[in-house]
């Protein structure tokens, strides 16, 4: 008698993917004030036992489910040149980031964090982003400046204006910070 062969992951991808699920469906039905791990678990069809080993509490729960969600579904549109590009990836980074739900998925991807792998994750999702744009750029034979330049200069404003400012924050602001990043001495 043979055993099958498990992928190795399989039957964690299947957990995580079950139990993210499971916290994003109960969120919008009963609030994610009201979520307890005894009810994802039962929810997702694993133990709480398995979501505290894996995760160690609710929190860091949240804290990883914000993550994922916060993780860019698509590459950012070619609309032509590296300004409008540039400035609808920012319109969008700031329509999602500054709504409820994304300062929510914000501060839980936070919380569940002490040690900021989470941050610097999701740090690192904007960088993709960004290089993706600034690439298609340089290709079209614009000059770009450097990653790091926009974070500095264009998603860092945004991130703080989002957790501590965010009244009146609008897409004129994200145009406002793109211009500048890409003006003279942006480049």
């Amino acid at each position: 008698m043979s055993r099958q062969m498990v992928r190795p992951g399989g039957r964690s991808a299947r957990v995580q993917a079950s139990v993210h699920a499971a916290v994003r469906e109960l969120a919008a039905e009963v609030g994610r004030d009201a979520l307890t791990v005894p009810m994802v678990a039962q929810r997702a069809g694993v133990t709480p036992s398995t979501i505290y080993r894996r995760w160690g509490d609710l929190q860091e729960l949240l804290s990883d489910v914000a993550v994922e969600h916060l993780r860019p579904e698509t590459a950012p549109g070619d609309h032509g040149g590296l300004d409008r590009d540039l400035t609808a990836w920012a319109e969008q980074f700031l329509d999602e980031m500054a709504s409820p739900a994304g300062r929510a998925y914000i501060r839980d991807a936070l919380l569940g964090d002490p040690d900021g792998c989470n941050a610097g994750q999701c740090s690192a999702y904007a960088a993709e982003q960004i290089d993706v744009i600034l690439a298609r750029a340089a290709r079209r034979g614009e000059e770009t400046p450097g990653v790091e330049t926009v974070i500095d200069r264009v998603v860092s404003p945004l991130m703080y204006r989002i957790l501590f400012r965010p009244h009146g924050l609008d897409a004129a602001y994200a145009r406002r910070l793109v211009a500048q990043a890409l003006g003279p001495n942006g480049r």
